[in-house]
């Protein structure tokens, strides 16, 4: 898409280019949608749940009739929302730290108002997820009728962002879909579309099929292009893309497998030495019994033999290689009963952690473009200056059962070797190492004005240990 870059930067944005981008766009539209919709397990998405039965070739005579084919289970096991919900539970199950090099700085409560009106914990978990399920995710940060800055999640198969570098810096952006509304008591869609620059959004609108019309512009109020991706990775690729064919195995064989049981139900039945005509049978199914005279007469079923320990150990190497080559990890597995220590739950989650670190460095430099674009907005309210986004800091901490004995024993190794500050910030439950040296310092200051010796039955002792 970026070959548009030269075309807008010696053209006027026109409904034509808008129509011919959305075009060119179709395929990853299509592709980042069929992820979205196989994560929900649509129907739409999964293709098992689109399975129809097996038609056989017609042998039907009067006395044998096909039945192998009635039965047609569709199971579908998402192990891409698994995959998908591992990583964002992971990653964002303790909410993105935000702070700033001074925290005396005036706009530190600009920082932390701008937080709490955008439930910013909930955006960013959301985002992190999309980006796993697509590939990318899209953010728009927007001025609102109250004049404040805030930021909404957009739909990654809605949006084109051109940038000649990465799509955290954007150059300019295109937002399309589609809404209905009513005319004369009939609901009719219309398409729009919004393109972005570096200083206006131009809106464009149809109704039905017809094309894209220019409709207006305005100012957005940003010094840069307001909506930006985050990508998953460099190739923008979904975290279960490379195992939806396994999975697909897995749900046919799981389903097959279904399928072979419930037949049990309709196996063939054999009289050996007997005949039976219609009213015979009409008679067995009422009473249920066969009367047999000839000890050479025989009544059973005829049935398939399943090899379930071959489907077993099918399934499990597919399981396994789903996980393996997805980077995931499955916490029900065995090898994580039991009090792990730190080191052994690392190698444990290695290719977890691996790629959850290039997830990081994405999002990472696009929180840095979405505060660049803030302080763009702030600068002009004379809150802080254009560059002081550079003094604002991420931290993510990853979401992981804590052995706390095994990191109070580490730490109480660490006094004296390292600052208090290093040593603290080991310790999982310490969520702000400042506030918690703060809190030491305090009670460290209680301690020294407590009184310290002596008997007197009129004034209290104070805390003087227990005997």
């Amino acid at each position: 898409m970026n070959e548009y870059l030269n075309l807008l930067k010696n053209n006027h944005i026109t409904a034509d280019i808008v129509e011919m981008m959305i075009k060119d766009h179709e395929p990853d539209h299509k592709r980042m949608k069929r992820l979205y919709e196989r994560y929900k397990a649509s129907l739409e998405g999964v293709p098992i749940l689109q399975r129809t039965p097996v038609e056989y070739e017609d042998f039907e005579t009067a006395t044998i009739k096909r039945i192998d084919n009635k039965v047609n289970n569709r199971l579908n096991n998402a192990f891409d929302a698994d995959i998908v919900d591992t990583k964002t539970g992971y990653m964002f199950g303790y909410p993105i730290s935000y702070s700033i090099d001074d925290k005396q700085s005036p706009w530190q409560r600009e920082i932390e108002k701008f937080l709490l009106r955008n439930n910013v914990e909930d955006v960013d978990s959301e985002t992190g997820k999309m980006a796993a399920i697509c590939g990318y995710a899209a953010r728009l940060s927007y001025v609102d009728v109250d004049g404040k800055e805030r930021i909404m999640n957009v739909d990654p198969w809605e949006t084109i962002i051109l940038s000649a570098t990465d799509m955290t810096e954007p150059q300019y952006a295109l937002r399309y879909y589609t809404v209905y509304d009513w005319l004369n008591s009939a609901k009719i869609s219309k398409r729009k579309a919004e393109f972005y620059d570096d200083t206006n959004v131009y809106f464009f609108e149809s109704t039905g099929e017809q094309k894209l019309q220019y409709v207006g512009e305005q100012p957005h109020l940003f010094d840069y292009c307001p909506l930006f991706g985050i990508p998953n990775n460099k190739e923008l690729m979904g975290d279960a893309e490379k195992v939806l064919k396994l999975i697909d195995a897995y749900d046919r064989t799981i389903s097959d497998a279904s399928n072979e049981i419930e037949q049990y139900r309709l196996a063939y039945l054999i009289l050996k030495g007997l005949g039976a005509d219609e009213e015979t049978l009409a008679q067995v199914k009422k009473a249920g019994i066969f009367e047999l005279f000839d000890e050479k007469d025989d009544v059973k079923y005829l049935t398939k033999d399943i090899n379930d320990a071959l489907i077993e150990h099918h399934l499990d190497r597919i399981e396994k290689n789903i996980i393996r080559f997805a980077k995931s990890v499955n916490f029900t597995d065995e090898a994580f009963s039991g009090n792990l220590s730190g080191v052994a739950m690392k190698f444990k989650i290695m290719a977890l952690e691996n790629k959850s670190i290039t997830m990081e460095r994405k999002m990472t430099a696009a929180l840095r473009y979405q505060f660049k674009l803030l302080c763009s907005a702030w600068a002009k309210k004379g809150i802080c200056s254009k560059d002081d986004y550079l003094k604002v800091w991420f931290s993510f901490k990853r979401n992981l059962p804590v052995n706390l004995l095994d990191e109070a024993q580490t730490t109480a190794q660490l006094r004296g070797q390292v600052s208090e500050r290093t040593r603290l910030s080991l310790l999982s439950f310490v969520d702000d190492v400042d506030y918690e040296l703060e809190e030491m310092k305090k009670e460290e200051e209680e301690m020294n004005l407590e009184p310290l010796g002596g008997e007197d039955d009129n004034e209290p002792t104070g805390n003087r240990g227990i005997s």
